[in-house]
């Protein structure tokens, strides 16, 4: 028996009733309200937004609507002067759909046009038009897109061909498992965990065939933490940070706190690494002219930005907007490092870049801020450096190195939300008040 039941949408109204919505009954009001601000959070976006566009439907309605907001849940009341209506809305599980999320921006915007002379029940079919919007691509498509964005995180990482090679097939692999389980909805640590044993699985034996029929060396190993980063969970933790800076707490602390599913994935990694004896050991350094570095930093950044992108269900011409926002940002932020600035304020300048960015292809585009702004600091999470940190930390002797690890990964990890809440600060005056 399944935890969580179906809301029947259609029985809040009478499917024979000719009455406009904005003459409706504040129930028929209050469904609509409710179930556009739950769909708007099973795409991923933050509490501020959600609530922005609930408040928006509620006063083309001549109503008010009080709403408080969770990761998965939603408690409101929607009040008309004389009446007033509450509800708690759940969703059993949280994802990322920019496709859909584009769909339901474009929805709140043309409501006032488009909807206000439709009856309640119309105006659920649109929803449930929407609402059909599932996953663009495949498991398999999204396998190589995961295995395109971790073998360009490698190389910007300091990594090389073979373990970019190593990387490419252990992270489609295990991305495309990931998929598998979603699909069959099975429970977050099972995915995690299986996909990222697959992803390690796939790297070491790659790794010991080139070994042993090649004769590469046993540095390359390094990469195979490259292979599991397509499970970095980049949307709740960026959402976080523009949720608490919006006194948001509730929302804000329930996905940092989902966010740490990091740890998971790490500890996963942790106990492949000893069964299977990986160590995280330095990448083999390469030695590049600076113009073609900076060239093939372009060109990974892009596709790294690309493929997580399309990993979060974007829509190719979103992907690839986030794609030149992410090549010139991280760029940027590695320039940045090679010229010794510390690696947090690197990811701050970086992020700020990508937020500033993003917000003059909104005003041409209307693609939602969010939906290329998040893909295009993914990658500069410092993923490699929180698996460091876990495995240096396991070890006796080599938990300062561990600790030092922790704490530059953790700089970074608050530097790139408070990049972008300026950037939106900078250039969105709604975002500057608490209302």
């Amino acid at each position: 028996m399944n935890n969580h039941m179906e809301i029947p949408w259609h029985e809040y109204t009478n499917k024979d009733s000719k009455v406009k919505i904005e003459n409706a009954s504040l129930t028929e009001k209050s469904s609509i309200i409710g179930r556009i601000g739950l769909m708007l959070l099973a795409c991923g976006t933050g509490a501020w937004r959600v609530r922005s566009s609930m408040n928006t439907i509620a006063s083309e309605l001549n109503i008010t609507c009080i709403a408080d907001i969770g990761l998965t849940n939603i408690s409101y009341t929607c009040i008309d002067g004389i009446e007033s209506h509450a509800q708690s809305l759940s969703l059993h599980n949280t994802s990322v759909n920019t496709s859909k999320l584009a769909r339901m921006e474009d929805f709140v915007y043309h409501f006032k046009d488009e909807c206000k002379t439709c009856t309640c029940n119309e105006i659920h079919n649109q929803l449930d038009q929407i609402e059909s919007i599932h996953s663009s691509y495949s498991p398999i498509i999204l396998g190589l897109a995961a295995a395109l964005a971790c073998s360009c995180f490698t190389f910007l990482l300091g990594g090389g061909p073979i373990e970019m090679l190593c990387a490419f097939v252990g992270a489609g692999l295990g991305n495309a498992l990931r998929m598998k389980l979603i699909k069959h909805n099975y429970t977050l640590f099972l995915n995690v965990a299986a996909s990222v044993s697959l992803a390690c699985l796939v790297y070491a034996l790659l790794f010991n065939f080139l070994e042993t029929y090649f004769g590469i060396s046993t540095q390359h190993e390094a990469g195979y933490i490259c292979s599991m980063l397509f499970i970095i969970p980049g949307f709740p933790f960026i959402t976080s940070g523009i949720d608490l800076a919006k006194l948001d707490l509730r929302s804000g602390l329930e996905r940092l706190a989902y966010a740490i599913i990091i740890l998971a994935a790490t500890l996963t990694a942790w106990i492949c690494a000893l069964v299977l004896h990986l160590q995280p050991v330095d990448f083999v350094k390469l030695h590049i002219p600076t113009s073609t570095k900076l060239l093939l930093r372009l060109l990974t950044s892009f596709g790294g930005v690309f493929g997580f992108s399309i990993m979060f269900n974007s829509s190719k011409k979103i992907a690839a907007s986030a794609g030149c926002i992410g090549a010139i940002a991280n760029t940027l932020r590695l320039t940045l490092v090679d010229l010794s600035l510390p690696a947090a304020a690197a990811a701050f300048i970086g992020a700020l870049t990508a937020g500033l960015l993003a917000s003059m292809i909104k005003g041409n585009t209307g693609y939602p801020r969010i939906a290329i702004t998040v893909p295009s600091i993914v990658i500069m999470v410092p993923g490699l450096y929180m698996y460091r940190a876990i495995y240096n930390l396991e070890l006796a002797s080599t938990m300062s190195i561990g600790a030092n690890w922790f704490i530059q990964s953790l700089l970074i990890v608050l530097a790139l939300p408070m990049g972008l809440i300026f950037a939106r600060i900078l250039t969105d005056p709604s975002f500057r008040y608490y209302t």
